[in-house]
């Protein structure tokens, strides 16, 4: 009999999938994907004809190495036409400097040739400069021929008086060690009279970048408008040539040597 009771009494139990869908709705309303099986992903179909940013990549190395090639090629055609472009300027047959000063400004490079006296007290320097010397061989001026631990020093410019003339130019007589800055360590180039000389005509440089100002009386570079400032001299600009240099003075020639500087700077057309 207490079978009986317990029977009627008993909660019948449910099917077990109407178990598993009221768990589902109850569970804060969202809806259960256990069960469900899962959409398939849809796949992207690529164009065999479309390149991809890696074929690009790969496209865009020989094509950079090409133009790189062109460009030095052209760049060395450039190089050889200027080289021998000053090469010839700077060996044509000296000429005297022209009444017209301003005629100089399409001529340099150009040899000209200049008598007059050195103004010694308003010489001034440039500099340092290293001793290379134009030709390879021993300098006229014994004193300023360099031992191997000593090739640094700087070029003199010393202001000319032309003669016959009210212009005052500015001449760079070539290069001297620093030891033999002070005038009085070189007195005998120092020379006085009136001499004739060949030199090389130079224009105003312009200030290299990252270039510290001047220091005194020593330029690091050809400031033409403070030289003359400083001396008095018209802007005319010339390198003495290696056969003006005189025994105990400054070695000449400084533009058979530093005219490759011009070339590295400037930029092909």
């Amino acid at each position: 009999m207490f079978a009986v009771k317990l029977l009627r009494y008993s909660k019948p139990q449910e099917p077990l999938k109407l178990l598993l869908s009221k768990q589902a709705k109850s569970s804060n309303g969202s809806k259960c994907f256990c069960s469900s099986p899962q959409s398939p992903r849809p796949t992207l179909k690529q164009d065999p004809n479309k390149i991809s940013a890696k074929g690009w990549f790969l496209l865009a190395i020989p094509a950079a190495t090409f133009g790189l090639g062109c460009w030095q090629v052209q760049r060395k055609s450039w190089k050889e036409n200027l080289i021998r472009e000053l090469n010839e300027k700077t060996k044509s047959e000296p000429v005297p400097l022209p009444e017209n000063l301003e005629e100089l400004n399409s001529m340099e490079y150009r040899p000209v040739k200049v008598r007059g006296k050195f103004l010694h007290d308003k010489e001034l320097y440039m500099g340092p400069r290293s001793f290379i010397h134009p030709y390879g061989a021993e300098s006229k001026s014994s004193l300023m021929t360099p031992p191997r631990d000593d090739n640094v020093g700087y070029h003199v410019v010393t202001p000319l008086k032309l003669s016959g003339r009210e212009e005052i130019i500015l001449v760079n007589r070539g290069w001297i060690p620093k030891k033999y800055m002070n005038p009085l360590t070189r007195q005998s180039g120092q020379i006085t009279d009136e001499v004739e000389l060949t030199g090389t005509v130079r224009l105003n440089e312009n200030r290299p970048q990252f270039s510290p100002e001047h220091r005194g009386n020593v330029y690091l570079y050809r400031d033409l408008r403070k030289m003359c400032s400083t001396t008095g001299a018209d802007p005319i600009f010339i390198d003495a040539s290696y056969e003006s240099s005189v025994p105990g003075g400054p070695v000449g020639g400084a533009t058979a040597f530093m005219w490759y500087r011009q070339i590295l700077r400037r930029k092909p057309l």
